[in-house]
């Protein structure tokens, strides 16, 4: 494949301004590293002033301490060493002398700012205290809160020396100076020394924020004050003054920041300095930049004009080459004058076998490329495009789409050239995919659309009552225990075997469709009469109910069948379709494995059906339920042990009605769930205003163990009503087990957890499976009435009773026996050894207001 040029210039040639560009780099890369250099040295140099002016600072400071601490000295050296001072003060205290003619009282406080003044006498107290220019009797150590026992101890020491001593301590919050001296005559001849320890002189100066401020202002310390932040300070403007405790007293201060000033007034102007140079030099770089792109620009301009041509046909030629399509041309007659290098590639003919030969030889078109013409005029547009056939060199038929245009000369069309697309796939898959969406992709069965189209297309052709349509809406019995039992595969499995078997009972020209799950509808034509329906629908059960041999497991299921037929139901697909359903709806009723010819009042009770569902939820929301209450009694002392709680409804319009009415429509509905918790939770509020030896009895469903969060709602009643879940008997029927026996167990034993009782309802109507009594929790069963009609004369009935009341006594279990309606039912129950009874002779389902007459008469 020959290269594509795209270059606007020869290869290796630097542009002028490429040169330019890089120059500019160079240039902006100097002057911005001379910035930063001079920046650097600038902030060296700031930084080098502010460390000077710290030392300078802490210099100052230090120099400031001492001399406050020189002055002290100096002051308490003058009273000290004083030999009226000795007489007065440590030979004897003279107060007058002292405080009254003010020698050492209350002016030191306004001329010196010294807080505190005290004499320590040569036992260690105070005897003479002035504190803040008032006379006052407060220990000196008690004022300060600090021991300068070892302060006073080094004075006396010096004595002889007149050396005063200073020290720093914190007094109230600040750091104050003590000045110590011990008194001496001072030179005094007239002034004689006392045997024995001297007396001692102490004057403090607090070093309030105000004197530091005073002191640091002398000393051009700007804001002296105390540090109280606690350790981790290495600021260099702290200096630490160490307390006679130990302790460290930091005073800081804001030092001065030559350099910071240095760096506001010296940084700004080197910024613009270095902005303005740098402008300048973008605007001379700029003019010298656009003329390198001038002279660039007419080379590349000379350059692309002496490679256009070139590159040109290279990319023609490239393009032709890596297409999947395959490019001809022709002439005005469609002779091929040109192929390109993929006709070979696509089709597997050589160029050189069709050169020259009519393109409509080689492409077959419907009715043929040159009617096509004519009939879009010898100009087409490029938009117009034509599906056609040819053969490939390995005989295989190919479908490709051809777009051609016409070539125009001075003397008209001079030929057409165009491309040819292999869509072979293309249309195969769209092929695939119309199928996929016509059929069920399972089975491999049409499905809901394709049975739509087929059914609407049978009724147009008009069936008759003599020739009619029929369809049959198939539902699979059992199969959802397939399911659950052997897994979903499995289930599949089934499906598809399902799905044979029903194409082999039908005949061509009818229909087989799978509307989803287990449902399957069959639109069958050519039946005249209902017994040929019936031999029909009596072959597809026959079939579905032979064994299915899946995995080494024999798996049996059953169908039910709805049957509808046009014009005698409906002419209308959408009516026959629903007809249908209703008519399976009713087979499914009556017993399974079964068919159902739709009538028109079957229709009726649907519409009825839907009406009482409505009707039920509006009942839920406005309190059309009403409790009733049925006494169960014991069989030896007649009393009454507990109430089976049942539900009637009030309805607005047809009264007062029986479970049998709604039961069935709420478990279809899953209304059942929220109406056995109304049960549930009225039942547990009545029963607690019962005698506490009474048990109730709620009726469970066994939808409310597959949904319905039992357990919970068991629990919440429970918790509401207050009742002790002893006297909670819940009753249920076998087909729990059956549905899910392992899952019933489980909740089964949560259920016994709670402490309510299991009872086991209308046993011995189903299976009655030992091995349920067995392994289920139950406390008591309840034999079905079916087995008191003919009690009083049927030694089977009674025999049948006898050996349920001996299994539930092995199994410890109470045994209960309903619809007792005769005095005869009773004895022969009485003799049997029956736990409990139930029935119309007894006492009829009552309001619970009857039921509390009957329990209190």
């Amino acid at each position: 494949m020959a290269p594509v040029i795209e270059s606007s210039r020869p290869p290796n040639v630097l542009s002028n301004s490429a040169v330019t560009r890089k120059a500019l780099l160079f240039i902006s890369a100097l002057l911005l590293v001379l910035f930063v250099v001079a920046s650097v040295a600038l902030v060296h140099i700031a930084a080098q002033q502010n460390d000077q002016a710290i030392k300078q600072s802490l210099f100052y400071a230090e120099k400031a301490i001492q001399a406050r601490q020189k002055s002290i000295l100096a002051i308490v050296s003058d009273y000290a060493f004083w030999g009226e001072a000795y007489r007065h003060l440590h030979v004897q205290v003279d107060t007058d002398w002292a405080y009254t003619r003010q020698n050492m009282g209350p002016s030191l406080f306004p001329d010196f700012a010294y807080e505190g003044v005290f004499v320590v006498d040569a036992n260690n107290q105070t005897a003479y205290a002035v504190v803040e220019g008032q006379l006052t009797n407060v220990e000196a150590q008690q004022w300060l809160k600090q021991d300068v026992q070892a302060l006073v101890e080094q004075a006396r020491a010096q004595a002889d020396d007149e050396e005063p001593v200073v020290g720093f301590l914190q007094v109230s919050g600040w750091p104050a100076l003590v000045a110590v001296a011990a008194f001496t005559p001072g030179g005094d001849t007239q002034v004689e020394a006392t045997e024995g320890a001297a007396s001692v002189l102490l004057f403090v100066d607090r070093l309030d924020p105000q004197k530091l401020q005073a002191l640091g202002q002398d000393f051009g310390i700007d804001d002296l004050h105390v540090d109280e932040r606690l350790g981790g300070n290495h600021d260099r403007s702290v200096l630490a003054v160490p307390t006679l405790s130990g302790e460290l007293i930091r005073l800081s201060w804001h030092p001065a920041q030559p350099g910071d000033q240095l760096l506001y007034l010296i940084l700004p102007l080197l910024g613009l300095v270095g902005a303005i140079v740098a402008v300048i030099a973008w605007l001379m770089l700029r003019r010298a930049i656009a003329a390198a792109r001038e002279m660039d620009t007419s080379y590349a301009s000379l350059y692309s004009s002496q490679s256009a041509l070139v590159a040109s046909e290279a990319r023609f030629r490239d393009v032709a080459e890596a297409a999947s399509d395959w490019i001809w041309e022709t002439d005005a007659q469609l002779r091929l004058k040109y192929l390109s290098v993929r006709f070979q590639a696509v089709t597997g003919h050589s160029e050189r076998a069709w050169l020259g030969r009519p393109l409509s030889e080689f492409v077959l078109c419907p009715g043929g490329l040159q009617a096509w013409l004519d009939t879009h005029g010898a100009r087409p547009s490029a938009k117009d495009s034509l599906q056609c056939q040819y053969v490939a060199m390995d005989g295989t038929q190919r479908t490709c789409r051809l777009v051609l245009r016409h070539i125009e000369g001075s003397s008209g069309i001079t030929g057409y050239r165009g491309i040819v697309s292999d869509i072979t796939q293309e249309v195969e898959a769209r092929a695939r995919i119309e199928h996929l969406s016509l059929h069920d992709a399972l089975t491999g069965l049409p499905n809901r659309i394709r049975m739509q189209e087929f059914l609407e297309g049978k009724l147009r052709a008009l069936p008759t009552a003599g020739e009619p349509l029929v369809m049959l809406s198939i539902d699979l019995d059992r199969f959802k225990s397939v399911n659950d039992s052997f897994g979903h595969e499995t289930g599949d499995l089934v499906l598809g075997e399902v799905s044979q078997r029903l194409r082999l009972v039908l005949r061509d020209g009818d229909l087989v469709a799978r509307m989803g799950g287990d449902e399957f509808i069959l639109v069958v034509s050519g039946i005249s009469t209902q017994e040929e329906v019936e031999r029909l629908c009596e072959r597809l059960i026959t079939g579905i109910e032979q064994p299915f041999e899946i995995d080494h497991h024999s798996i049996f299921i059953g169908a039910s069948i709805g049957v509808a037929m046009a014009p005698a139901d409906a002419c209308l697909a959408e009516d026959l379709l629903r007809y249908a359903d209703i008519a399976l709806y009713e087979a499914k009723g009556a017993g399974r494995s079964t068919w159902c010819f739709y009538a028109s009042e079957m229709n009726t009770r649907v519409k009825d059906r839907h009406q009482l569902e409505n009707d039920l939820r509006q009942a839920l929301i406005n309190d059309e339920l009403r409790l009733r209450l049925q006494p169960r009694y014991s069989v030896s002392g007649q009393r009454m042990v507990a109430a089976e709680a049942l539900v009637r409804w009030q309805h607005p319009q047809r009264g007062l009605l029986s479970p049998d009415s709604f039961i069935a429509i709420a478990e279809s509905t899953g209304l059942i769930v929220p109406l056995s918790s109304w049960v549930l939770r009225t039942a547990c509020m009545e029963a607690m205003s019962w005698p506490e030896a009474l048990v109730v009895s709620v009726n469970l469903s066994p939808v409310e163990f597959q949904h319905g969060r039992l357990l919970a709602r068991v629990k919440s009643a429970l918790e509401e009503s207050g009742l002790p879940p002893s006297r909670l008997e819940l009753e249920l029927t076998e087909s729990v087990m059956l549905d899910d026996a392992e899952g019933a167990l489980v909740l089964m034993h949560e259920l016994k957890s709670l402490g309510v009782r299991l009872s086991m309802d209308d046993f011995g109507t189903g299976y009655s499976s030992l091995s349920y009594l067995r392994r289920f929790p139950f406390d008591g069963l309840k034999i079905d009435r079916s087995f008191m009609a003919d009690l009083e004369g049927s030694s089977d009935s009674q025999a049948i009773i006898k050996a349920i009341v001996g299994l539930g006594r092995a199994l410890s279990l109470t045994v209960t026996a309903e619809g007792v309606e005769t005095a005869a039912q009773l004895e022969v129950l009485r003799q049997c050894d029956c736990d409990e009874v139930q029935g119309y002779f007894l006492a009829r389902p009552m309001e619970p207001a009857a039921l509390h007459l009957l329990m209190c008469p």
